[in-house]
């Protein structure tokens, strides 16, 4: 009997909507992942001095608004456009996606992410992948706060850039999302890399075989995730659910 329901359960999560909502995932996923880590890459090999060229932090924050409304919007109608296991962690909790749905997700997020910066290794071949890392400065603990602010702030975007009450307006949800990521890059990249998805640092990491200070880029963003979340749906705007929910049970952007 017991498995008998375990098999009637995943059988829910490996329909064909299903499925090409993960394969969206791992799509938007890796697009945004090999754009981020690329131009970080491009940056380097084109000025000699990062550190004291302010023209590289706004390459990457450029990089990262286009990228993410750019993926955002191409996975929206399929899988909800997360691109980021915070996202899905945060709209997991705020009881708009199954725990279930949120787990796949977060494989193909983690799988995509590690995908694109193994490529990029390949392909430029006598370049590292560059990993997230905290100023010499900061504490991890001060990190992650910023890291978590920083979710916070896109994952809030997220909420309110799918909320079927903006009318006209929610078709320019994915562009707000990617100002909100792009300007938390230039408000906070110097001091803890402004990452905001765990998928991004993790795959980065993974490649380069380097994971120190990881879980500053998963504790912080998860909480702000959850936090913003929350704030939303029972503070903000309680008992309105926003965005549109479809029929594998995700939500659209």
């Amino acid at each position: 009997m017991a498995l008998a329901s375990f098999t009637a359960r995943f059988k829910q999560f490996v329909t064909p909507d299903a499925l090409r909502s993960y394969l969206a995932e791992f799509i938007s996923t890796f697009f945004y992942v090999f754009v981020v880590v690329g131009s970080a890459m491009a940056s380097r090999k084109l000025m000699s001095d990062l550190a004291t060229d302010p023209s590289s932090l706004v390459l990457v924050a450029l990089a990262n608004t286009f990228a993410l409304s750019s993926s955002v919007y191409i996975a929206s109608n399929v899988s909800g456009g997360h691109v980021n296991p915070a996202v899905t962690f945060g709209l997991a909790v705020g009881g708009h996606i199954s725990v279930s749905t949120a787990l796949f997700y977060w494989v193909s997020q983690m799988l995509a992410s590690v995908m694109a910066c193994l490529l990029l290794k390949v392909a430029t071949v006598s370049q590292d992948v560059p990993i997230y890392t905290i100023a010499s400065e900061m504490t991890g603990f001060g990190a992650s706060m910023v890291e978590g602010v920083l979710t916070f702030g896109l994952v809030y975007a997220v909420y309110a850039g799918g909320d079927t009450r903006s009318g006209p307006l929610r078709s320019i949800g994915p562009l707000v999302i990617g100002l909100m990521a792009g300007s938390m890059v230039l408000a906070a990249g110097p001091f803890s890399g402004g990452s905001m998805n765990p998928a991004l640092a993790f795959g980065s990491a993974v490649v380069a075989g380097r994971f120190k200070n990881q879980a500053v880029y998963w504790v912080g963003p998860l909480i702000g995730a959850a936090v913003a979340g929350l704030l939303y749906d029972n503070v903000v705007f309680p008992g309105h659910v926003s965005g549109r929910v479809n029929s594998d049970g995700t939500t659209g952007v």
